[in-house]
Protein backbone atom coordinates (compact mmCIF):
# COMPACT_ATOMS: atom_id res chain seq x y z
CA UNK A 1 0.00 0.00 0.00
CA UNK A 2 1.31 3.43 -0.94
CA UNK A 3 0.09 6.56 0.79
CA UNK A 4 0.33 10.07 -0.60
CA UNK A 5 -0.44 12.93 1.80
CA UNK A 6 -1.20 16.46 0.69
CA UNK A 7 -2.92 19.66 1.75
CA UNK A 8 -0.51 21.17 4.23
CA UNK A 9 0.46 24.81 4.25
CA UNK A 10 0.64 28.05 6.19
CA UNK A 11 -2.54 29.25 7.88
CA UNK A 12 -3.36 31.88 10.46
CA UNK A 13 -4.63 30.94 13.92
CA UNK A 14 -8.34 30.20 13.73
CA UNK A 15 -8.08 29.15 10.11
CA UNK A 16 -8.77 25.82 8.43
CA UNK A 17 -6.98 23.27 6.30
CA UNK A 18 -7.98 19.93 4.84
CA UNK A 19 -5.39 17.22 4.53
CA UNK A 20 -5.83 14.35 2.09
CA UNK A 21 -4.23 10.92 2.02
CA UNK A 22 -4.65 8.91 -1.15
CA UNK A 23 -4.01 5.19 -0.89
CA UNK A 24 -2.98 2.95 -3.78
CA UNK A 25 -1.89 -0.65 -4.19
CA UNK A 26 -3.35 -3.42 -2.02
CA UNK A 27 -5.82 -1.14 -0.30
CA UNK A 28 -8.25 -4.01 0.37
CA UNK A 29 -5.85 -5.17 3.09
CA UNK A 30 -6.30 -1.94 5.09
CA UNK A 31 -8.58 -1.97 8.12
CA UNK A 32 -7.62 1.29 9.85
CA UNK A 33 -6.33 4.65 8.64
CA UNK A 34 -4.78 7.26 10.89
CA UNK A 35 -3.21 10.68 11.05
CA UNK A 36 -0.22 11.43 13.23
CA UNK A 37 1.90 14.54 13.69
CA UNK A 38 5.43 15.29 14.74
CA UNK A 39 7.43 18.34 15.70
CA UNK A 40 11.23 18.44 15.88
CA UNK A 41 12.58 16.84 19.03
CA UNK A 42 9.34 15.11 19.94
CA UNK A 43 7.85 11.73 19.27
CA UNK A 44 5.24 11.27 16.62
CA UNK A 45 1.82 11.56 18.22
CA UNK A 46 -1.58 10.20 17.36
CA UNK A 47 -4.13 12.71 16.04
CA UNK A 48 -7.07 10.78 14.60
CA UNK A 49 -8.02 7.44 13.09
CA UNK A 50 -10.93 5.86 11.28
CA UNK A 51 -12.02 2.30 10.65
CA UNK A 52 -12.16 1.88 6.91
CA UNK A 53 -15.22 -0.37 6.78
CA UNK A 54 -17.56 1.16 9.37
CA UNK A 55 -16.23 4.70 9.65
CA UNK A 56 -15.90 4.90 13.43
CA UNK A 57 -13.46 7.65 14.35
CA UNK A 58 -11.08 8.36 17.22
CA UNK A 59 -9.34 11.59 18.19
CA UNK A 60 -6.71 12.82 20.59
CA UNK A 61 -8.33 15.08 23.20
CA UNK A 62 -6.52 18.20 22.01
CA UNK A 63 -8.25 18.15 18.61
CA UNK A 64 -11.71 16.95 19.55
CA UNK A 65 -14.36 19.33 18.29
CA UNK A 66 -11.91 20.96 15.87
CA UNK A 67 -10.69 18.16 13.60
CA UNK A 68 -12.76 15.66 11.65
CA UNK A 69 -11.45 12.53 9.97
CA UNK A 70 -13.42 11.01 7.11
CA UNK A 71 -12.91 8.61 4.23
CA UNK A 72 -14.09 8.25 0.65
CA UNK A 73 -14.09 4.58 -0.23
CA UNK A 74 -14.56 5.21 -3.94
CA UNK A 75 -11.44 7.37 -4.04
CA UNK A 76 -9.42 5.33 -1.49
CA UNK A 77 -8.77 8.61 0.27
CA UNK A 78 -8.82 9.71 3.89
CA UNK A 79 -9.27 13.35 4.88
CA UNK A 80 -8.48 15.37 7.96
CA UNK A 81 -10.52 18.55 8.16
CA UNK A 82 -8.80 20.89 10.61
CA UNK A 83 -10.72 23.91 11.88
CA UNK A 84 -9.96 26.53 14.52
CA UNK A 85 -6.27 25.84 14.10
CA UNK A 86 -3.88 26.85 16.85
CA UNK A 87 -0.14 27.50 16.78
CA UNK A 88 0.36 24.29 18.76
CA UNK A 89 -1.08 22.35 15.82
CA UNK A 90 2.04 23.22 13.84
CA UNK A 91 3.74 19.97 12.85
CA UNK A 92 4.44 17.60 10.01
CA UNK A 93 1.34 15.47 9.56
CA UNK A 94 1.62 11.86 8.45
CA UNK A 95 -1.07 9.49 7.31
CA UNK A 96 -0.75 5.81 8.07
CA UNK A 97 -2.54 2.55 7.39
CA UNK A 98 -2.87 -0.59 9.41
CA UNK A 99 -3.80 -4.10 8.27
CA UNK A 100 -5.13 -5.80 11.36
CA UNK A 101 -6.39 -2.97 13.57
CA UNK A 102 -4.35 -4.04 16.59
CA UNK A 103 -4.20 -0.56 18.10
CA UNK A 104 -5.67 2.75 17.07
CA UNK A 105 -3.14 4.92 18.91
CA UNK A 106 0.23 3.12 18.71
CA UNK A 107 2.52 4.13 15.85
CA UNK A 108 4.22 0.74 16.01
CA UNK A 109 1.08 -1.07 14.86
CA UNK A 110 0.74 0.88 11.61
CA UNK A 111 2.16 -0.91 8.59
CA UNK A 112 2.30 1.83 5.96
CA UNK A 113 3.20 5.51 6.14
CA UNK A 114 2.91 8.47 3.82
CA UNK A 115 5.65 11.01 3.32
CA UNK A 116 4.23 13.77 5.55
CA UNK A 117 2.79 17.18 4.83
CA UNK A 118 3.77 20.27 6.78
CA UNK A 119 1.22 22.41 8.60
CA UNK A 120 2.25 25.78 10.01
CA UNK A 121 -0.17 27.84 12.07
CA UNK A 122 1.18 31.34 12.51
CA UNK A 123 0.17 34.96 12.18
Amino acid sequence: VQLQASGGGLVQPGGSLRLSCAASGRTFSTSLMGWFRQVPGKEREFVAAIWWSIGSAYYVDSVKGRFTISRDKAKNTVYLQMNSLKPEDTAVYYCAAQRDGASVYDTRTYDYWGQGTEVTVSS
